[in-house]
């Protein structure tokens, strides 16, 4: 596939950001269909996904990962089981993880201080907060969850923590980058090694969220947040594959990330998910569907997603695990790779991620991607919520 120069690609993601209607980038008025003609009516009902995860991993309101011996919880958990929260309509298993979120990771207020990003047993044995960095992307998903559960339920004291939060995460999780303006750092501490150089997580800029931060809050950082996002996930993927980590050096130039060695894995597969999930009209779109090709081509080569690649050479290496068939769901719909999407599907039925209780990074990237790909949900143009539950009630 033709690769775009840095400068075209800075141009055409500043186009499409603006929103300009420019071939590649945004979508075509024939691609577009409304929300509601798009839910099932299975999707409207309860959630069984859901319910299972709820059952198998959250207690007490807290997300507990069985997998480790130390019973971790993260941020990352809390805020994703937020997200699924809301789109099974279940106020009440909201509430129960918002509550031990903000008592447990947040010292009970989360306007006044960002979420410690791991929770469980320390040394001692007591149990708490074991690192108080914070985590970017779940404080995001958690303002995020917060603002549209303010809007779906109405209930604004919700609305006023998701503000409180969101200038939280700008003023202390952004940074002005060479090359890029302001981005979001994947936490508050540790990614800034020199003035005006990154260390940065693709992963962690999900563009839906971001437009809805932008919209929702104008005149604040979140507009120089949202167009620096698209601009990494371009240039951090100069061969089509996304990295876990990028390095952004202080002259603007991108680079491996001298840790991760380039590796795109367990955290890059997000970048993908999110993508796909982008609404059929957001104008950034496209530009990614194009700059990924390589990725949706590979899978539906081998027929399972790859679990890592060297995005230096674009070798690919082993089988991604089954929640990575999941992930892929939307970017191949999106992509109108019916029979490739399909065996997805097949691979995610056969394996049955939803009924294990020892794959929790399984099971959330198949509640976003099969519940999406279900049309239990949908993101709007501005990056506002659709959820199928409310399609129902109209």
């Amino acid at each position: 596939m033709r690769r775009l120069t840095t400068a075209r690609l800075a141009m055409r993601a500043a186009a499409c950001l603006a929103g300009v209607a420019m071939a590649g980038c945004a979508a075509s008025a024939s691609s577009m269909a409304s929300a509601a003609s798009l839910v099932p009516p299975a999707a409207c009902g309860a959630w069984p996904g859901w319910e299972s995860f709820r059952d198998q991993y959250i207690e007490a309101g807290r997300v507990v990962d069985p997998a480790t011996a130390q019973r971790y919880t993260t941020s990352e958990g809390q805020s994703y089981a937020l997200f699924f929260a809301l789109v099974a309509n279940d106020r009440a298993g909201f509430d129960r993880v918002l509550h031990w979120t903000e008592e447990n990771l947040a010292a009970g207020d989360l306007g006044a201080r960002l979420p410690g990003w791991q929770w469980g047993q320390r040394p001692d044995r007591g149990w708490g907060i074991i690192d108080t960095n914070s985590a970017a992307d779940a404080d995001l998903w958690i303002a995020y969850s917060l603002l549209e559960a303010a809007r779906l339920w109405k209930h604004q004291p919700y609305a006023d923590k998701a503000r409180l939060l969101a200038e939280r995460i700008a003023h202390e999780e952004t940074a002005e980058v060479s090359g890029l303006g302001r981005v979001l750092l994947p936490g508050a501490q540790g990614f800034v090694p020199a003035p005006g150089a990154a260390r940065l997580n693709p992963s962690y800029l999900p563009l839906q969220l971001l437009r809805r931060m932008d919209a929702s809050y104008p005149g604040s950082a979140w507009q120089g947040v949202l167009k620096s996002s698209l601009e990494v996930l371009l240039r951090s993927a100069p061969l089509g594959y996304s990295p876990d980590w990028a390095q952004v050096r202080a002259d603007g130039s991108f680079g491996a990330d001298p840790q991760s060695k380039g590796a795109g894995s367990y955290d890059a597969i997000r970048v993908y998910l999110w993508t796909g999930m982008l609404a059929s009209d957001d104008p950034a779109r496209a530009l990614l569907l194009q700059q990924f090709q390589p990725m949706l081509r590979q899978t539906a080569t081998s027929g399972v997603p790859p679990e890592s690649v060297d995005t230096r050479s674009g070798k690919v290496s082993g089988d991604g695990p089954v929640g990575f068939s999941a992930a892929l769901l939307p970017l191949l719909a999106t992509a109108h790779d019916t029979a490739a999407a399909q065996q997805q599907r097949q691979r995610v039925a056969a394996l049955a991620p939803l009924s294990r209780k020892d794959n929790y990074y399984d099971q959330v990237l198949t509640l976003f991607g099969s519940g999406w790909d279900a049309a239990r949900f949908q993101f709007r143009h501005d990056g506002s919520l659709q959820v199928a539950w409310k399609c129902a009630t109209k």
